[in-house]
C-alpha cells in the first residue's frame, strides 16, 4: 500500500453557511423549530435570506466543516463535494481552499444553485438550522475522485447526503476504492431524522465497510430504537471497530477492540454558538488518530476543538487549533 497524501479526504454536502443572530419570536413566526435542521425550498430559503440580519457567509456542510477543523490543526485534508458556478459556488470554493483544504471539484453550470444554510442563532446559543439541499445532493460517481480516495488514510462520509440515489452510490463507490486501496471508511450519522430516513442502508454500510462510526446521543440511540444510551453503545461496539459517540455536557464515549475510553468536555466560560461542535469534534478525533496518537488522547483533541467552536458564533476556528493542542500539551 503506498503512503498516503492526505490524512482524510471528506464526501459530503458543499454548503455556504450564512449565520446570523434572531429572537425566538423570530423562529416561532417562520414556523422553525428551535435547535433543529429542516431542508427548505428555494422560495423560503430566500424569504429568510431578505428578512433575517447581519449574517457571516462561509463555506460549510457538517464535513467540510471536519475538514477545515483537521487543516487547522496540521493534518492534510480534502473535501469531494458539489457546486454551481454561480456566486455562491465561488464563495465555497475561495473560502475552503483559503483554509488549507484541496477541493478541486468542477463547479456545474445550468442546473440547480449552490447548496445554503441559513443558521440563526438564538441568545442562548442555540442554532436553527434552514437548508437548501440545492445542488449538493446531486452528487454521483462522477466526482468521485478514486485517485483522491486512494491517496487518503480515511474517507470521511457525511450522512446528510445519503437522501439522494445517486449519492449513495457514490458512496459505495468510495468504499469499494478505499476498501481495495486499504484505506479506512469513517461515517458521521449527521441527524437523527437522518437516521430514521435511511436506518437499514445505515447498518447494512457500517456492518459492512465502516470502520469509524461517529454519531452523537440521539442518532446512536435512534439508529439502535432504543431510549438506552448503554444498549445503543453496546450494539455499535459489535457493528464497527471503533465508535466515536459524543455526549454533549457528558462528554464522549470511544469504543474500541472491548475497552471504553471515557472522554470529559473541555470547559467553556460561556457557550455561544452550538453550531459545528459536532463537526469539530470529529476533525480533532481525526487528526488525532491520523496523527498517531492514542484513542484517548484522540478524544481529548475532539473535546478541544468543539470546545473552541462553541465559544463564538460559527463552525470554523477563530485561531489555530493546533496551537491550542500544543499550548494544551496534547501534541508537541
Amino acid at each position: 500500500m503506498t503512503a498516503a497524501r492526505h490524512a482524510v479526504v471528506a464526501i459530503g454536502n458543499a454548503i455556504v453557511d450564512i449565520i446570523g443572530r434572531c429572537e425566538e419570536d423570530f423562529l416561532a413566526r417562520h414556523g422553525a423549530a428551535k435547535g433543529a435542521m429542516r431542508l427548505v425550498d428555494a422560495q423560503t430559503v430566500e424569504r429568510l435570506y431578505g428578512e433575517m440580519g447581519p449574517a457571516i457567509e462561509i463555506s460549510g456542510g457538517s464535513a467540510a466543516n471536519t475538514m477545515v477543523g483537521l487543516a487547522s490543526f496540521g493534518g492534510k485534508a480534502a473535501f469531494i463535494g458539489k457546486v454551481a458556478g454561480d456566486e455562491f459556488g465561488r464563495i465555497f470554493r475561495h473560502d475552503i481552499g483559503a483554509a488549507g483544504v484541496t477541493f478541486e471539484t468542477v463547479p456545474v453550470n445550468g442546473k440547480a444553485p449552490t447548496s445554503r444554510s441559513l443558521i440563526l442563532v438564538t441568545p442562548d446559543g442555540e442554532r436553527t438550522m434552514n437548508t437548501y439541499l440545492g445542488i449538493s445532493t446531486d452528487l454521483d460517481h462522477g466526482e468521485v475522485d478514486p485517485a483522491l480516495i486512494e491517496a487518503s488514510e480515511i474517507v470521511y462520509l457525511e450522512g446528510y447526503l445519503f437522501d439522494q440515489p445517486q449519492a449513495k452510490a457514490a458512496f459505495r463507490q468510495a468504499v469499494a476504492i478505499a476498501g481495495k486501496a486499504g484505506r479506512k471508511v469513517a461515517l458521521t450519522l449527521s441527524d437523527g431524522f437522518c437516521v430514521d430516513r435511511h436506518r437499514a442502508e445505515f447498518l447494512d454500510l457500517i456492518r459492512s465497510g465502516v470502520g469509524i462510526l461517529f454519531a452523537n446521543e440521539s442518532e446512536i440511540t435512534a439508529l439502535y430504537e432504543t431510549t438506552d444510551f448503554d444498549d445503543a453503545a453496546r450494539r455499535a461496539a459489535a457493528d464497527t471497530p471503533l465508535a466515536v459517540l459524543t455526549r454533549s455536557a457528558r462528554g464522549s464515549l470511544i469504543l474500541s477492540e472491548g475497552k471504553a475510553h471515557k472522554i470529559p468536555v473541555e470547559p467553556v466560560p460561556k457557550v455561544v454558538d452550538t453550531t459545528g461542535a459536532g463537526d469539530l469534534y470529529a476533525a480533532g478525533f481525526l487528526y488525532g488518530l491520523t496523527a498517531g496518537h492514542d484513542l484517548a488522547t484522540a478524544g481529548r483533541l475532539g473535546s478541544l476543538a468543539a470546545a473552541e467552536i462553541i465559544s463564538h458564533v460559527g463552525a470554523r476556528p477563530e485561531r489555530s487549533l493546533g496551537e491550542l493542542a500544543r499550548s494544551r500539551g496534547l501534541i508537541s
